[in-house]
């Protein structure tokens, strides 16, 4: 048995977990951005192979990787040249989108810049029945596409009228497309076979401006580690792929779908089944909500760009360890602007600005004799608890002159965590409370490189009496990369109703679909093992547009009642009187690869002692008061 690597690159650390021949777990943190090395993934893996005397990359069974490089790249707006080719008449129907006001009384409304550089319009037009009102104007558009492809344009967005239904035309359009040289082309009933212009098309254009980033990334995995017999990606919903099926569209919530998982698996080997992930990282936090089965989102947004593909329900806010604490001379501010990396918090030694991390330090809850010594201009350097004091004192200084009042920096550093636990306590709220869950009766898995710190005081801000800290916590995005399965989601619009009539049609039509997803699932790995179907319609209220899931069963009556309880649990009454409409079948189907880690047995992992060694005392500051506290070995 050869080594695997579960890996999860964030915006301020690289996790790695590696699990070794012999059966152990090794893990490595790096920081993401560092001029020592081009990619902190290939390089934590070498390090852990040189510290182990493994014979190289020659050793290396599969990598299983989670990465932040599409949302990165939607972030700083640093995607492929993409051309969005629609319907005639429709070329501002994206930039319209739903008129939505993000600030209702913002007179100035500024929207985020749209990921498509060049428009085309399509001179074609098909009727929702698919009746062609017009042909494709092949010539015109082949004479279109070259001008955008000379203009510098790579990749191409296609997406037509009532083209998810009726897909000829889009097909057509893709040829041509590949026929004047594209690299990426992505055609709206391949991406997204959904109903609707504007979330079908969002998603078609966010797949052709992130899939040429993505695949860089893997093609610069792969030339790095060129003797891997397996290299596979977290999407982003909660399921692993071959890295040459690894599409943008998928990619931009993949680190967090691996703390999801982490999350579900740790409180699963506690015995708790009603959790609330707490993944305090460098730079966010992230949150979510787990009773027995993954939750999810069909329709987000992320970096304003709006998304509707399957992923794990995650929310995320803008507090983590990096976030930058400031007086703005009236209150004191957290975040959302992070020190990332580089130059990082002031204790990295970088001259970075006061963060929560640096609060943490100084307040004695961080030490730096037992955090990685990766900073400073080597890298091997302890954090600097007396650079954290200095840019707190600065910000007392500053509280000091404009108020006349300066206050001691140890309750400052004390504030700016209250502020940074509030706004995470309301992200949780959110994801639970106005969902109409109890938190009362959950459990709090606390992970990522800061959820321990700040655990207690959520889960006080909550009114949740359990803490889950598992052995893995600081990793453990990177452990459910490694636990999860591969998986192919497959969706499709049906809007028909609901009854006894129309249902035997329906689920054929998702056995089918689920026929097709397992064939595509088996072609990425023969060898696979526990493959499972999960078959879901999404049903709604006739004339709604809010529609819930529902499993797939064989009665369609019984289907419905499940509907209306849903209904209840989530907004508080029962439309019982009208017809209920199926919006959309999904269909995921799950498997274990053979052999290796999956090949049976549970899960490894690190155990921690009941009775863990005392190895030094430490003086930390709480609600006030300083306390002593003793520092103990989890590991030992």
């Amino acid at each position: 048995m050869a080594w695997e690597f579960w890996i999860d690159r964030g915006g301020t650390f690289t996790d790695i977990v590696a699990h070794a021949p012999d059966g152990g777990l090794v893990v490595e943190k790096l920081l993401s951005v560092d001029s020592r090395y081009r990619d902190a993934a290939t390089e934590g893996v070498r390090r852990i192979l040189h510290t182990h005397g493994a014979p190289a990359i020659d050793a290396i069974d599969v990598i299983k990787i989670g990465t932040t490089v599409a949302t990165n790249a939607l972030l700083e707006r640093t995607g492929a040249p993409t051309v969005l080719v629609i319907t005639a008449g429709h070329r501002d129907a994206l930039r319209i989108g739903w008129q939505a006001r993000p600030d209702i009384f913002a007179r100035h409304i500024v929207l985020p810049s749209p990921l498509y550089a060049f428009t085309i319009e399509a001179l074609e037009r098909v009727t929702a029945d698919g009746d062609v009102l017009r042909a494709l104007d092949v010539a015109q558009l082949h004479r279109d596409l070259r001008n955008a492809f000379d203009k510098g344009a790579r990749a191409a967005a296609i997406v037509f009228m009532h083209g998810w239904k009726h897909r000829a035309h889009e097909s057509l359009a893709g040829e041509i497309a590949r026929a004047v040289g594209f690299t990426q082309v992505s055609i709206s009933h391949e991406v997204a076979p959904l109903i609707k212009l504007v979330g079908r098309g969002d998603t078609t254009v966010v797949d052709a401006y992130l899939s040429p980033v993505v695949r860089r990334y893997v093609e610069q995995v792969s030339a790095a580690l060129p003797a891997v017999a397996k290299t596979l990606f977290m999407q982003s919903n909660g399921g692993l792929v071959q890295a040459n099926a690894f599409r943008g569209k998928d990619a931009v919530l993949s680190g967090p779908a691996g703390g999801v998982v982490g999350m579900a698996m740790a409180g699963r080997s506690a015995g708790a089944d009603a959790l609330l992930g707490f993944d305090m990282g460098g730079t966010s936090t992230d949150v979510c909500h787990f009773a027995g089965d993954y939750e999810r989102a069909t329709e987000t947004t992320i970096a304003g760009v709006r998304l509707r593909t399957p992923i794990l329900a995650v929310h995320t806010v803008a507090a983590g360890g990096g976030s930058i604490c400031r007086f703005d001379g009236a209150r004191l501010r957290v975040g959302p602007q992070s020190a990332g990396a580089d130059p990082g918090p002031a204790c990295y030694r970088r001259g970075g600005p006061a963060t929560i991390t640096d609060c943490n330090v100084i307040l004695g809850k961080i030490l730096p004799a037992h955090f990685p010594q990766v900073f400073g201009p080597d890298g091997d350097a302890p954090l600097d608890a007396e650079a954290a004091r200095a840019r707190l004192n600065d910000i007392a200084d500053h509280v000091g002159q404009t108020t006349g009042a300066r206050p001691d920096i140890l309750d400052l550093a004390e504030d700016f965590i209250t502020v940074a636990v509030e706004t995470m306590a309301a992200a949780i709220k959110t994801i639970s409370i106005e969902r109409g869950h109890d938190v009362a009766h959950h459990t709090l898995v606390a992970f990522g490189g800061a959820g321990g710190q700040h655990a207690c005081l959520v889960a006080d801000a909550l009114g949740v009496s359990q803490v889950l800290a598992h052995p893995l916590a600081g990793v453990l995005s990177a452990y459910g990369i490694g636990l999860a399965p591969l998986k192919v989601v497959r969706e499709e619009t049906i809007e028909r109703q609901l009854d006894e009539a129309s249902w035997p049609d329906v689920l054929e039509r998702a056995r089918a679909l689920a026929e097709e997803a397992e064939h595509a699932l088996r072609d990425q790995d023969s060898t696979l093992t526990s493959v499972e179907r999960i078959l879901r319609v999404l049903l709604k209220a006739a004339g709604s547009d809010t529609a819930l899931p529902v499993a797939v069963g064989n009665d369609a009556h019984a289907m419905r009642d499940a509907f209306h309880t849903l209904h209840q649990a989530r907004f508080g009454f029962v439309l019982s009187q009208g017809a209920v409409t199926i919006d959309t079948l999904a269909v995921e189907v799950t498997g274990l690869p053979g052999g290796g880690l999956h090949g049976g047995g549970a899960p490894p992992t690190i155990s921690a002692s009941a009775s863990p060694s005392r190895i030094a005392t430490t003086l930390i500051r709480m609600s006030g008061e300083d306390h002593c506290a003793c520092v103990l070995d989890r590991a030992d």
